[in-house]
């Protein structure tokens, strides 16, 4: 009799098994508690982060999906600067490439590699691509931009956009049935350039694209032969991330 009192007590009670359920909860917050004693939080960016996941796969209620918080946004500036940083310095290993090209075939005075706000920028002087009001390009020519080509296929360069840019002095052409005005003969080397890079150093069309300005857009005023010679070139300028969107081509 008194075995079953016992019995009948048990099982009026909890099961066994939410006794030791119940410990391991409580373990389990003990454990918790400790890591969270070793951290720091910080509230406002904890509330912040929170705040950015709103309407997000529906686990929060609805709003923004992004909150404009000044932690938010020095993140996203933070990540922007690092892209820029790791770009500048692709830049400038490509530049040291080109440079030593230039000095071991000893066309330092053909062509210019220097930085500008758009990006990194080729110049190409008087007469190295093209003879006189020709758009012919010449052989050696084609060699240095199969060069160049060879370069911009690598993988930290892949996604670049190249713009070639064709430029010429003040002076009329004189006796060019085939170039009426400067203007055609700007941009016929500029697309002759784009063209080869294309079709005969492999490039991807869509990186390329191609422009003529004609005596519009000269580096030094057209008053002196040196100043013209200055002025007829050709501009290949490898864009940086934040000015593709600016281009009005893409």
């Amino acid at each position: 009799m008194a075995r079953k009192r016992k019995q009948e007590e048990a099982q009026s009670g909890a099961p066994e098994w939410m006794t030791t359920f119940s410990d391991l909860m409580t373990l389990l917050l003990c454990f918790f508690v400790l890591l969270f004693s070793f951290s720091s939080i910080d509230a406002k960016k904890f509330t912040a982060v929170l705040q950015s996941f709103q309407g997000s796969l529906g686990v929060l209620s609805g709003g923004k999906t992004l909150e404009n918080t000044p932690y938010i946004e020095e993140a996203l500036n933070d990540e922007r600067l690092t892209k820029q940083i790791e770009e500048t310095e692709d830049f400038k290993k490509l530049k040291e490439k080109l440079e030593e090209y230039l000095k071991n075939n000893h066309m330092q005075e053909q062509m210019l590699v220097d930085f500008e706000k758009r990006g990194l920028l080729l110049r190409f002087k008087d007469n190295v691509l093209f003879d006189a009001a020709q758009a012919d390009l010449k052989p050696q020519a084609k060699q240095t931009l199969k060069f160049i080509a060879d370069l911009l296929k690598q993988d930290e360069f892949t996604g670049k956009h190249i713009r070639v840019e064709g430029h010429t002095d003040s002076d009329r052409l004189v006796n060019s049935k085939k170039f009426p005005t400067n203007w055609e003969l700007s941009v016929t080397r500029a697309s002759n350039v784009v063209r080869f890079l294309i079709e005969e150093a492999g490039l991807e069309p869509t990186r390329l694209s191609a422009s003529g300005y004609s005596k519009y857009h000269p580096v030094v005023p057209n008053d002196t032969i040196e100043n013209k010679a200055k002025n007829r070139r050709v501009d290949i300028v490898i864009l940086r991330s934040d000015f593709v969107k600016s281009e009005p081509y893409y």
